[in-house]
């Protein structure tokens, strides 16, 4: 097999000026969202509170050994990259092409919807004045802070981070005070609300399988730590503790916060079947804070949510900015992509996401629903297909290593329980991925428009992939013929040696 990596010197690119405090709260800020904010109400009142507090536990234990996987692969190889890279390395060229380019749309469709959620939010203050504004104003915000420099994105990530994590620790707080009776509110808590109706676990394993999606998509995020790897300080030592760090907070937030919710709330409660970000008022969030006599909380917590969807969207157009990037400098987009401003900045591949971000809102803002449904559906897809391909990657990555004798005590951060812990979460994250929607085979006729519109980012991944592969009649790659750069400190931040010879397909 040919050398497909023959030149790996370091070349003026990205800027390695990410902190450890940076990646810490980019991966919280990617994943501690409206997810939390609204859609646990919806959790809760689908699943009963036993069965929402289990989903959360097993996605979490899940989402555990993705990151311990994605940190073993980033602290040995940092590069902004990430899945894709790692793909076509350590599985097959046209497996990391496609993770490459459907990472990409992932976040750039997210960033519209973020958009739209905006001005759903700013709507509460401001009913008269017309959505299409407030969704410009933030898109120009966002452009900004990413335009600058690689440094002024992360310190406006830390501080719309730390605003999240401020207001779940302080809500965790209020929750456990109204449930021992020292705040008003709680007089109705207690674990009594796990026996009401069907609890603790309503509608079964069916109602589980449900909402395990939407809590899925509530940790989708914490990933953004492989693609600020290849701009972090010091990869070897920042990527292990972050990655350490944001699993535990994560889901302590996550678990602490839907058992204040289930013990105080009871899943029968209508307002918890109403979670709408159209609505704030109805955010279990908010409902937990009204209880406790605290008047201004919608208005609190809207601006809170406003920050979480202004986060998302900041952290969204980062990670597709820098995987268009690497694309291009692999020679899997137009070289156009590939070029930096003085500042280190991806300004031509910054500039396409926010037009695609720009058209997908215009698709919606213009009423046509179904179009924007459907590439929202797309979207959610991807961003599991992006977990199976760090599980994979990283399976594969070890056993290559492994394989050809070299020393697992090199490698600056090694993940725990393998090959269970990747196996484990591919396994789980498929059947998550598979059955989403599987109440539309089992009616009398099945729901084609409802599977299409589902499953949609499937087969646009495998026709990316086979494409690639039919076009370059690539393969899967041996065990033996794996390449591995070396120390992780050595390697360039950015990769523009493409992963196909420069020859081949011209």
């Amino acid at each position: 097999m040919r050398e497909t990596h023959s030149d790996t010197r370091p070349v003026p690119g990205l800027r390695r000026e990410l902190k450890a405090r940076h990646l810490t709260m980019i991966a919280i800020g990617g994943s501690i969202g409206t997810g939390l904010f609204v859609a646990s109400g919806a959790t809760i009142s689908q699943a009963g509170p036993g069965g929402a507090l289990l989903s959360y536990i097993l996605i979490g234990l899940m989402v555990y050994f993705l990151m311990t996987s994605l940190g073993e692969l980033a602290a040995y190889m940092p590069v902004s990259g990430s899945f894709s890279t790692y793909g076509a390395r350590y599985v097959e060229e046209g497996f990391g092409f496609a993770l490459g380019w459907n990472y990409w749309y992932n976040w750039a469709v997210t960033i519209a919807v973020d958009l739209v959620a905006s001005q759903l939010v700013m709507s509460y203050w401001f009913p008269t004045v017309p959505g299409w504004i407030w969704s410009a104003l933030f898109m120009a915000i966002m452009f900004s802070l990413n335009a600058i420099s690689v440094k002024g994105f992360g310190e406006a990530e830390y501080w719309f981070s730390l605003i999240k994590v401020v207001t779940v620790i302080i809500f965790i707080a209020v929750g456990v005070l109204m449930i021992v009776g020292i705040l008003r509110g709680g007089e109705s808590a207690g674990w009594h609300n796990w026996q009401v109706g069907n609890a603790p676990f309503a509608g079964g394993f069916p109602a589980m399988i449900g909402v395990a999606m939407i809590v899925g998509f509530s940790f989708q995020g914490t990933e953004l730590i492989g693609i600020a790897a290849g701009e972090s300080a010091d990869p070897a030592k920042n990527i292990p503790r972050a990655v350490r760090q944001v699993f535990w907070r994560i889901l302590l937030f996550y678990v602490l916060a839907i058992l204040v919710i289930s013990l105080i709330i009871p899943y029968t409660d209508p307002n918890l079947l109403r979670n709408d970000v159209k609505d704030i008022t109805v955010s279990p969030f908010t409902l937990v804070f009204r209880n406790a006599g605290l008047l201004s909380a919608a208005a609190v917590m809207n601006a809170v949510i406003l920050t979480a969807v202004l986060s998302a969207g900041n952290s969204g157009m980062y990670a597709s900015t820098r995987m268009l990037y690497t694309l291009a400098c692999q020679g899997n987009a137009p070289k156009i992509f590939a070029k930096l401003s003085k500042g280190g900045v991806p300004r031509n591949a910054l500039y396409l996401t926010t037009v695609m971000a720009g058209l997908c809102f215009l698709t919606s803002m213009y009423g046509n629903q179904t179009v924007y449904l459907w590439l929202l559906n797309a979207s959610g897809m991807t961003g599991f297909i992006a977990w199976l391909g760090i599980a994979i990657s990283h399976y594969r990555f070890r056993r290559g290593y492994m394989i050809q004798g070299r020393d697992l005590a090199e490698l600056p951060y090694r993940a725990g329980f393998f090959p269970l812990g990747p196996i484990f979460a591919f396994v789980l994250c498929l059947l998550i991925t598979l059955g989403q929607n599987y109440q539309a085979f089992l009616q009398d006729r099945i729901d084609w428009y409802g599977v299409t519109a589902t499953y949609i980012g499937i087969p646009l991944f495998l026709v990316i992939w086979l494409g690639y592969k039919w076009r370059h009649g690539t393969h899967l790659i041996r065990y033996q013929d794996m390449t591995f750069p070396g120390r992780s400190d050595d390697y360039p931040a950015d990769e523009r040696v493409p992963l196909r010879s420069q020859t081949e397909g011209k």
